[in-house]
C-alpha cells in the first residue's frame, strides 16, 4: 500500500517585526490588553514588495533542503492562501516559475486557516492513489494587505508568513487520517465581503469578525475533529505527542487542549511571537518545532485548522 509521509519541512517569516507596543503608538490599545485576550507579543509584517508566493519559495527552499531534493523532484505543488497575488494566475504557478520547474500541476486551495490542512489531504490522496509521488504543500499569507489598521479588534491579531512540507510516497505510514469539514451558513462570522467588479471594489476589502461567536464556534470543533481524525486513524488521543492547532488566539489552544484532556505540555504554541498567519501558523509551528529538535522522528502529531467559511479541518500524522 502507498503512504504518503512528510520528510522535510520549511518556513519563511518576515524580517520586520511589528511589536504591541508599536502598534499602540497607532490605536487605542496596549500590549497588556492584546497580550491579556490573545496572548500574542509581536508579528511579522512583509514589505510591500513581497508577495505571498515570495514568502512561499523561501519556505519551500528550506522544506527541499531538509528533504534532500530539488524542486525538478516534485511533481505536484499545492498553496494554500487566502491572500494571492493575483486574482489569476494562481500564487502555486507562479511559486512554480520562482522554483524553476514546469510541467507538474499547480494550484491554490482557499479554505482560508483550515487551507494546510485541507492542502495535506488533498496532496495525501494524490500520493496515495500512485499518481504522484513527491508533493509541496505550502501555506502563504500576506494578510496585512487585508487588514483596516484603525480596527484594534482584527489588526492586532495578524502577521505575515509561510510555511511548507514536502510529502513523499512510501511503504511505512506517514499521515494516518485527515478529515475535513465545512458550513458555509457560518460564513458571516469572519470574512473579507469584497470583491472587484468593473475595477472597483464592490463591498469591503477588510477583514471582519464577530470575535466572540468565532471563539465558540471554533474551540467546538477543534475538539470535535480532533477526536473524529483519531478514530478514523485508529489511534488514541492519548498517543498523541503533540497538537499543534492553527495559532488564532492561545485562549482557544489552551481550550482545545483542555477540552481533549491532553497535557499542557503537548500543545505547540506559536501565536505569541507569530500572530495569526491564516494558512500559514500550522507548518510554520510544525516546522519550528521540528528544528529546535522538540519534534522528533516518530513522534505522533495532530495537526488541525479553523478558519473563514465556515471550515475546519484534522490530520494525524507520524514524523
Amino acid at each position: 500500500m502507498i503512504r504518503s509521509r512528510i520528510v522535510g519541512t520549511g518556513s519563511y517569516l518576515p524580517p520586520r517585526i511589528v511589536t504591541n507596543d508599536e502598534l499602540a503608538k497607532r490605536i487605542d490599545t496596549s500590549d497588556a490588553w492584546i497580550q491579556e485576550r490573545t496572548g500574542i507579543k509581536q508579528r511579522h509584517i512583509a514589505e510591500e514588495s513581497q508577495t505571498s508566493s515570495d514568502l512561499a519559495l523561501e519556505a519551500c527552499r528550506r522544506a527541499l533542503d531538509a528533504a534532500g531534493l530539488k524542486a525538478a523532484d516534485i511533481d505536484l505543488i499545492i498553496v494554500a492562501t487566502s491572500t494571492p497575488d493575483f486574482v489569476f494566475p494562481s500564487t502555486a504557478c507562479l511559486l512554480q516559475a520562482k522554483l524553476g520547474v514546469k510541467g507538474c500541476p499547480a494550484f491554490d486551495v482557499q479554505a482560508v486557516c483550515s487551507g494546510f490542512v485541507y492542502g495535506l489531504g488533498i496532496a495525501d490522496n494524490f500520493i496515495r492513489s500512485g499518481t504522484h509521488k513527491r508533493a509541496l504543500v505550502v501555506g502563504a499569507e500576506v494578510f496585512s494587505r487585508i487588514l483596516d489598521w484603525n480596527d484594534r479588534g482584527t489588526c492586532v491579531l495578524f502577521g505575515d508568513g509561510a510555511g511548507a512540507v514536502v510529502l513523499a510516497a512510501g511503504e511505512q505510514p506517514g499521515i494516518h487520517a485527515t478529515v475535513l469539514h465545512a458550513d458555509g451558513s457560518q460564513a458571516g462570522i469572519l470574512s473579507v465581503p469584497g470583491n472587484v467588479c468593473g475595477g472597483r471594489i464592490v463591498g469591503s476589502p477588510f477583514l471582519q469578525m464577530q470575535g466572540n461567536q468565532v471563539f465558540k464556534f471554533a474551540v467546538k470543533v477543534l475538539d470535535e475533529v480532533a477526536r473524529e481524525t483519531a478514530v478514523a486513524a485508529g489511534i488514541g488521543l492519548d498517543q498523541v505527542d503533540w497538537l499543534i492547532p492553527h495559532q488564532a488566539n492561545v485562549r482557544i489552544l489552551e481550550a482545545t487542549v483542555k477540552k481533549l484532556g491532553m497535557a499542557r505540555e503537548r500543545l505547540v504554541v506559536t501565536v505569541d511571537r507569530h500572530g495569526n498567519t491564516s494558512a500559514a501558523s500550522v507548518p510554520l509551528a510544525l516546522d519550528e518545532f521540528v528544528r529546535a529538535g522538540k519534534i522528533k522522528p516518530g513522534h505522533k502529531v495532530m495537526m488541525q485548522g479553523v478558519g473563514g467559511g465556515f471550515t475546519w479541518g484534522a490530520s494525524l500524522v507520524t514524523m
